[in-house]
């Protein structure tokens, strides 16, 4: 994947532009292929209708489950047949609203997929209680001595573990309707931040007019000059000042939604109830709190020496990522280098690790460039059944960039080996695991990229971006889990925030 030599007939990242480009200017080889998924929006219909057509279908389990391990086991295949039509569905669905948020027929698309899986949601609701219906050691022996419904123990051990949090079937059905509502504080919040927030014209670090987005704001953050940076950064950030009273309202909407559902569910609190997903005890959550907060010396020695090497006499928030390390600029890295870094730096994962890592650089899993209205930050689309994972990233040449796709090809090529060798049931894996595949991988391209260094300067700031990754990954990512811990007990307490 190489740029062609005539740039001039595409715009790409590295080169100046006062304003964001539109989705049509980036290069189409750099935007993710979603005919992968469905050639077109007409099969995309076809699929969407056929899911339509099949959810009256469940009515013909409920009550059944007891009847015969059969009729237990054809419940649980027409189930899944459903859930991963809904899945694809949702995939193509989602891509395509972040690609352009203010796409209205993306929009419309995704709105009605959301409706479609609450409709099978609700119609399927039968299905949990119902199976913890069936006295144990009677659906033991179904489970036993039909040989495929073996795969599904574990579900059903999982459902027991839950069942004192699982609902009557009219509960439920209440329930898995009311899952449209609950998510629209965070969607409005979503459509909000990528699409309609206005940012401003700005001067930036070589005296040009630029217009601050998501993808430049962390962009600039990694320049030498100060006051670029601080502009950067109150630019960005003011936007969001004019309308606090409405984010307010929906961060209050979204916490409000997460606490109904916990309470219905007769789970003690809300950390309870999505801890409980995992079957992780709330004891480590607060372990890691609490350890976190005695161990915070390296992080403020870490601080120390960042404000005493960049000689001022207030760290902010705009200091933090300039390298101490760096005489000029950092190195820009086009993504075609990037995907040949990081190809090199995991090769220790093997042959048939590389081979699909390459086909997914050169077959467009990827979306790469920050174009208008598209979702910020980068993520890695996780599991679709019979789907290749996607991969969103928002390129802005640094080294940072670098890392962020060895992390996200570590989540994309955890989900594909997972969708490969396990079936549908288990084909997800637990957000509790999923940060090892990523983080290892920036590890192995960090040691890949010292080993390659020129000099101990270049070695000094490439341990310095993982310390700085450690501030992030870890100190403020349990920053964050405090911040919830706080802001959901005080709700629950009857608080206002």
């Amino acid at each position: 994947m190489l740029f062609p030599s005539d740039i001039n007939k595409k715009f790409f990242s590295q080169v100046a532009s006062s304003s964001i480009p539109t989705r049509e200017e980036i290069e189409q080889k750099y935007k993710w292929d979603v005919s992968h998924i469905y050639l077109t929006d007409s099969a995309w219909e076809e699929d969407f209708k056929w899911v339509e057509n099949q959810i009256p279908g469940y009515a013909k389990f409920q009550g059944a489950l007891a009847n015969s391990s059969d009729d237990f086991l054809n419940c649980l295949k027409f189930n899944e047949a459903v859930g991963i039509k809904l899945d694809r569905l949702s995939l193509y669905a989602m891509l395509s609203k972040d690609s352009d948020m203010k796409n209205q027929n993306s929009q419309a698309m995704y709105d009605r997929i959301q409706s479609l899986s609450a409709k099978a949601s609700s119609m399927s609701s039968f299905i949990n209680p119902e199976i913890l219906e069936i006295p144990e050691v009677k659906l033991r022996l179904m489970l036993s001595s039909n040989s495929e419904l073996k795969v599904y123990s574990h579900y059903v051990d999982n459902l027991i573990r839950v069942k004192s949090h699982t609902l009557s079937k009219e509960e439920e059905k209440i329930l898995a309707l009311a899952e449209n509502v609950t998510s629209t504080p965070y969607d409005a919040y979503s459509i909000f931040t990528n699409a309609d927030i206005k940012f401003p014209i700005i001067i930036d670090d070589s005296d040009s007019e630029v217009e601050v987005s998501h993808a430049r704001f962390y962009s600039a953050m990694h320049s030498k000059d100060r006051e670029y940076r601080q502009r950067a950064f109150f630019n960005h950030l003011q936007p969001y000042k004019h309308y606090i009273n409405t984010f307010t309202t929906l961060f209050n909407g979204n916490l409000k939604s997460k606490i109904f559902i916990a309470k219905a569910r007769g789970y003690k609190s809300t950390r309870e109830a999505s801890l409980s997903r995992n079957n992780i005890p709330l004891s480590v959550y607060d372990n890691l709190i609490e350890n976190t907060n005695r161990n915070l010396l390296p992080l403020h020695r870490w601080t120390a020496i960042k404000k005493k090497m960049l000689g001022v006499t207030e760290l902010h928030p705009y200091d933090v990522y300039v390298s101490l390390f760096r005489s000029d600029e950092e190195k820009k890295y086009t993504f075609d280098e990037a995907a040949q870094l990081v190809n090199s730096a995991l090769k220790p994962l093997g042959e048939n690790y590389l081979s699909v890592l390459n086909t997914a650089f050169n077959n467009r899993w990827i979306d790469v460039y920050e174009s208008t209205a598209k979702r910020s930050g980068a993520y890695s689309s996780g599991t679709t059944f019979g789907v290749h994972p996607y991969v969103l990233l928002n390129w802005t040449n640094l080294l940072n960039d670098v890392f962020t796709l060895a992390h996200e090809m570590g989540h994309n090529m955890h989900s594909f080996f997972t969708g490969q060798y396990q079936p549908y049931p288990y084909a997800n894996y637990s957000i509790f695991l999923a940060e090892v595949a990523s983080t290892f991988n920036e590890s192995l391209l960090l040691e890949y990229l010292i080993k390659n260094s020129s000099s101990d300067r270049e070695k000094l700031y490439l341990i310095e971006i993982y310390l700085n990754s450690i501030t992030t990954t870890f100190y403020r990512q349990v920053m964050f889990a405090e911040f919830e811990k706080i802001v959901y007990e005080k709700l629950e307490n009857g608080n206002a925030l």
